[in-house]
């Protein structure tokens, strides 16, 4: 048996050294925290040590030219050693995976489907399922999908965090909203706008670059009108100084920036031009969650030189699966504001919490545990 012992942070990734290394066949033989001596017994370092193992390929031994006869007497240690790994032999035969056609128990497979079914990033569901079937191992071969949902709800908090969730600020007087055309972008603002105004009692008004289609434009002068709120209509970069000027003594100034050709560098340089609010501004981006990831991917990339914050997630309710918007949040570091639910205003909009968007993801799954 082919044996190794790694030390890594956390346990998913040593799980993924030792898959790269010994790969999907190896089996965890040991695993134990350890910490470093650190300074004069302070700053300890807490680190895992795994103890991975795989059965090694027997190759034929090359035929010797003459029979050589040896008298070799084996020492102490070296018996030693055979009998460990004898007994180390015998400890990988009683913990092995079972012999399916699955990498992981079938105790697993019902989170793991969901997992897949809420289209979660594969190597975040390999890292979860890597956290599970080591505590199985610890815990005898069982575990709950009580049990299961925590260990897979505490994994994804530790990766997410240190992003920050939750609405506007209030810190800064601008918001500045960018997405494409048919992301309900113009919904959402006045959604964001009524909150402001009903629930803090702020001052708000309106400004938008979006020229280009009339139905946005009318759309948003009906909300503003609703709120009692100014709205100014720009057109170049010394209209919206104006603008600003004349909303010297508001509270805050919701920004619809135009969504039409994102995929275009120089409609985005453009409007970089335009939009130069710098430190007294927040920046969303608001996406569709029943667009395709790689889609989204697309939109966050053109936008990638504005300062977003956070991002906004539409038509949750239109969707079955909420797992793209974790990965998104994950590969471009980014936080969540708030996602929406349908176009009423302002109610059909919801803050975001960590813990309430891994219990969207985490529910509804079906369990039956095996005979």
């Amino acid at each position: 048996m082919k044996m190794k012992k790694y030390t890594a942070n956390t346990m998913p990734e040593a799980m993924k050294l030792i898959r790269k290394e010994l790969g999907e066949e190896a089996v965890i033989l040991n695993s134990k925290v350890v910490y470093s001596k650190g300074f004069l017994g302070m700053f300890k370092k807490k680190s895992i040590e795994v103890l991975a193992g795989m059965d090694a390929i027997d190759s034929p031994a090359p035929p010797l030219e003459k029979p050589i006869i040896q008298h070799v007497q084996e020492d102490t240690s070296s018996v030693a050693i055979k009998k460990e790994l004898e007994d180390l032999k015998q400890m990988v035969k009683s913990i092995r995976r079972p012999q399916t056609n699955r990498a992981y128990p079938d105790e697993l497979e019902a989170l793991i489907h969901h997992l897949k079914e809420q289209e979660l990033a594969e190597e975040l569901i390999t890292s979860i399922s890597d956290e599970l079937f080591v505590h199985m191992k610890k815990n005898e071969d069982h575990i709950s999908m009580e049990t299961q949902k925590k260990l897979a709800k505490d994994y994804l908090q530790s990766q997410l965090e240190e992003f920050q969730f939750g609405g506007i600020s209030y810190t800064k007087k601008y918001i500045n909203v960018l997405g494409p055309t048919g992301v309900g972008k113009t919904t959402t603002i006045a959604k964001m706008a009524a909150r402001a105004v009903l629930e803090k009692k702020k001052k708000v008004g309106f400004i938008t670059t979006d020229t280009y289609r009339i139905a946005a434009i009318e759309q948003l002068k009906t909300y503003a009108g609703l709120l009692q709120a100014p709205i100014e209509i720009v057109y170049s970069e010394q209209d919206l100084q104006q603008a600003m000027h004349k909303f010297e003594a508001l509270d805050v100034v919701f920004i619809d920036t135009a969504g039409r050709n994102y995929k275009e560098a120089k409609f985005v340089e453009d409007l970089q031009n335009l939009i130069d609010l710098k430190e007294n501004t927040e920046t969303f981006l608001v996406l569709s969650s029943t667009s395709k990831q790689k889609d989204m991917e697309v939109i966050i990339e053109q936008f990638r030189d504005f300062p977003i914050g956070k991002f906004i997630f539409t038509k949750v309710d239109e969707t079955n699966s909420i797992g793209s918007i974790i990965n998104l949040m994950v590969k471009y570091k980014k936080g969540l504001a708030y996602y929406t639910d349908g176009q009423e205003v302002p109610e059909d909009i919801e803050e975001a919490s960590l813990d309430e968007l891994l219990n969207m993801l985490l529910k509804g799954i079906r369990y039956e545990r095996s005979s």
